[in-house]
């Protein structure tokens, strides 16, 4: 048989690429043909180069592996399509391909390298939050938060642009393993605390262990779990995303249903039984441990509420995180679990389909394009003329967090599970505060005061927690 740009290990499938009929509903929806009008940055593009690399005597060209990096995975052509293509499944075949028959710049690489070696390792990340603070504290950040330097940084002051400020706590913080359910107990939830979600978000995992205890069910949250592996699956790191994804098998074991706070973490999490079909010793349990995965909003709203809400007077702008409505298909619980919060109004933004640009590492990647897709998203939520911004995902914080500061906004971005965790507690709002514009060069103030969100203090500007810290 003759070589082809992809090897033999699970290729683009060829009767999924035949489902694609050209037809163009992908198109306004994907964020690269937004951003450039290029047909090859577009997924149907994407599906005919695809094809060209199983024809026989085809290479992975250089050309062809841009195309291919230049795609978020947002899946937004997946919810569009009326064919009912499987972007999806083409794309995640298609990223390990890349990995393994495509040598990349010894750079980029390392690059790579280091983020997986740092943002999967929870520990690590704790052991840089007193640099990170130290840091936040300096007059080197001034330095660094020139427009000039960060460009000169590159993928490095992408990074920097991204990195949110994280109080000291973050490196000694740890949730109880078990959480007690407060009244009748409903079943025993498995809780993933993630590695970014853990050191960074801190605050949202406490949040979403008080409402799920209170709304009656039992928390189990091990920190031996490090990380699901959804950033390497979403990059190609095939081997390194099982390697980790198969430690949370045995783990949640004993769970009734295991909760995710992280729409990427959930999508992939909710993909196992494909990516261990191939697995003879794993392929029952990861099939069997996708079954349990919920994101959160969606086991509170299938499970019904059982504590009191209580009134949180805010007028929010709803963000659809791509790993949640378009892998997962979830957009009307988390609208109808917010719709149960007396007071709270929530308003739906323009273009809600269009990716924030974060998608993983994407926006560490490809930083010039995940700032114009970064800008357009903040510019929609702030037309909403909103108090506040909801947003099921980390990397979408971060990203939004950080774009609203270039723009001069100073508008908190909260999970849902804050503002669920505030009407439970009876917290009520935040003090509201005008936005007001602030200097991109140095990045503001850190130390002035904010707003408090419920009791763990919650919602940020740049990903940081708000309000008065506990000790």
């Amino acid at each position: 048989m003759a070589a082809t740009a992809f090897d033999a290990h699970h290729p683009p499938d060829q009767a999924l690429i035949d489902d694609c009929v050209h037809c163009g509903f992908c198109l306004p929806t994907c964020p690269t043909y937004v951003l450039w009008g290029e047909e090859m940055d577009s997924p149907r593009g994407r599906i005919v180069l695809m094809e060209r690399g199983l024809d026989e005597g085809s290479e992975m060209s250089a050309q062809m592996v841009t195309h291919f990096d230049r795609c978020l995975g947002c899946m937004a052509c997946v919810t569009a399509c009326p064919s009912g293509v499987q972007y999806d499944k083409l794309i995640e075949a298609t990223r390990p391909q890349v990995e393994r028959n495509h040598k990349r710049p010894p750079g980029e690489r390392a690059f790579r390298g280091f983020v997986f070696a740092t943002f999967t390792h929870p520990a690590r990340l704790r052991a840089l939050v007193p640099l990170l603070a130290l840091y936040g504290r300096s007059g080197l950040k001034k330095l660094v938060r020139k427009p000039s330097m960060l460009r000169l940084l590159g993928r490095l002051g992408a990074l920097e642009r991204l990195t949110p400020a994280v109080p000291l706590r973050a490196a000694v913080r740890r949730l109880p393993e078990v959480t007690p359910a407060v009244g009748a107990k409903k079943a025993r939830v498995g809780l993933l605390q993630g590695c970014v979600q853990r050191v960074f978000f801190g605050d949202v995992n406490e949040a979403t262990c008080r409402a799920l205890a209170a709304d009656g069910f039992e928390v189990y949250a091990p920190s031996s779990v490090r990380c699901c592996g959804a950033l390497m699956l979403h990059s190609g790191d095939e081997k390194g995303a099982r390697d980790l994804a198969g430690r949370m098998f045995e783990a949640f074991e004993g769970c009734d249903y295991v909760a995710v706070n992280a729409a990427g973490c959930g999508s992939s999490m909710k993909d196992y039984g494909h990516v261990f079909r191939d697995d003879p010793e794993l392929a029952a349990a990861a099939k069997s441990f996708s079954a349990k995965v919920k994101d959160v909003t969606e086991l509170l709203e299938e499970q019904g509420p059982v504590a009191e809400r209580h009134a949180v007077p805010l007028k929010v702008a709803y963000h659809d995180a791509c790993h949640l409505a378009h892998a997962q298909g979830i957009r009307a619980q988390p609208r109808a679990l917010l719709g149960r919060i007396p007071g709270l109004e929530l308003i739906e933004p323009a273009e809600w389909e269009i990716c924030c640009g974060s998608a993983g590492i994407y926006n560490l990647m490809q930083p010039q394009a995940a700032s114009d897709l970064g800008r357009r998203k903040a510019e929609n939520l702030i037309a909403t003329g909103a108090d506040a911004i909801v947003a099921g995902n980390p990397g979408c914080t971060l990203q939004i967090a950080a774009q609203l500061e270039e723009l001069g906004h100073d508008i908190p971005v909260y999970h849902p599970m804050e503002l669920l965790d505030m009407a439970i507690t009876g917290a009520g709002a935040p003090a509201k505060r005008a936005s007001r514009p602030r200097s991109r060069g140095g990045g503001g103030d850190e130390s002035e005061p904010t707003p408090e969100g419920g009791p763990a203090g919650v919602g940020r500007r740049r990903g940081a927690p708000t309000g008065q810290e506990r000790t």
